[in-house]
């Protein structure tokens, strides 16, 4: 069964990576593909997504496996705090003016387990216009970098119902996936570490969510009333498994990195902090591994004798920083 292609909605805001003109849908015989007016040609894939890729990159991506594993733990409902989070922030910001927060809120949703924590930067305007330029006419464009499976961009979809959604990402298995994952998803195959296949201020909100962060670029195609939306693991996110299981730790200076890596193009508006406790079975802790960069790292029959140490259930914790910054 073929998936449906690209949007025309989101084709009118990419852009050819090889010269930076516009796509459009073209068909030669029953293949389709995208095609610029200098005859640079992208094919898309039987599965619906667009290889946007020039070249061979240095590096793959998640592996078939690895997206696999996300694929299986993320539908299980075990990170959506972290798509709802990123929901409330795409509805807050895409939608009218609202008025200022107070300087610091804490918030707990017991029957969720979650707990919320939020801090304003100091001096931030905290009334958001609505996005502006090529970003709103008629509809807006939502892209995640480093998208996955395109859970989290489903959500804010869903949240906003009025946008559309651009999933990137440089994994074949992942692109794949996303190109299903809502109606109103358009998912690319790119290297999000280049410039990116997008028009100048063409995006309304940019989704980052465990992944790079090309701040240049995420600078460049943002409208200059966008938003950048970047979620990074807290210090005690999977705090439980990381000595027991020997998986990779958070570094310790991930918040300052961040900073660095955007801090000539964006001002940070806010930081919350989100946890929540899961309750996990051993084969889940076993997804779980596996779909994270600690599965380049551990040996498969040592993991899955120190899972079956743990006995079950097993309490894992889930902290996550989500930055709202703005274009300078």
């Amino acid at each position: 069964m073929t998936a449906p292609g690209p949007d025309p909605r989101v084709v009118d805001r990419l852009r050819c990576p090889v010269c930076g003109e516009g796509l459009t849908t073209a068909t030669a015989g029953t293949a389709d593909a995208l095609r610029c007016p200098r005859r640079h040609s992208f094919d898309i894939a039987r599965q619906g997504y667009v290889n946007l890729l020039t070249g061979r990159s240095p590096h793959g991506g998640d592996t078939a496996e690895m997206v696999a594993a996300r694929a299986q733990f993320l539908e299980a409902g075990h990170y959506d705090t972290i798509s709802t989070a990123l929901a409330e922030a795409a509805a807050h910001h895409l939608t009218t003016p609202h008025a200022p927060c107070s300087a610091s809120t804490d918030a707990m949703d017991s029957g969720r387990k979650r707990c919320v924590e939020v801090s304003r930067a100091k001096g931030a305007d905290h009334r958001v216009p609505a996005v502006d330029g090529t970003a709103t006419e008629a509809y807006p464009l939502v892209v995640e970098a480093g998208a996955g499976t395109g859970r989290h961009l489903a959500a804010v979809l869903a949240a906003v119902p009025a946008a559309v959604g651009l999933a990137l990402d440089i994994a074949k298995p992942a692109v794949r996936r996303a190109a299903r994952v809502h109606p109103r998803v358009t998912a690319a195959l790119a290297d999000t570490w280049q410039r990116l296949p997008l028009a100048d201020a063409s995006a309304a909100l940019l989704l980052n969510v465990f992944a790079p962060r090309n701040g240049k670029e995420f600078h460049r195609v943002l409208a200059p009333s966008g938003r950048l939306l970047v979620v990074t693991p807290a210090a005690d996110h999977l705090t439980e498994l990381v000595d027991a299981l020997g998986l990779l730790r958070v570094d310790p200076a991930k918040a300052d990195r961040v900073a660095t890596s955007l801090g000539e193009h964006f001002t940070e508006e806010s930081t919350t902090l989100h946890r929540q406790e899961l309750t996990l079975s051993g084969p889940e802790v076993t997804t779980l591994v596996g779909m994270g960069p600690s599965a380049w790292h551990t040996d498969p029959a040592g993991l899955a004798a120190r899972i079956t140490a743990l006995g079950e259930p097993v309490r894992v914790t889930v902290a996550v920083r989500l930055g709202v910054y703005r274009p300078r």
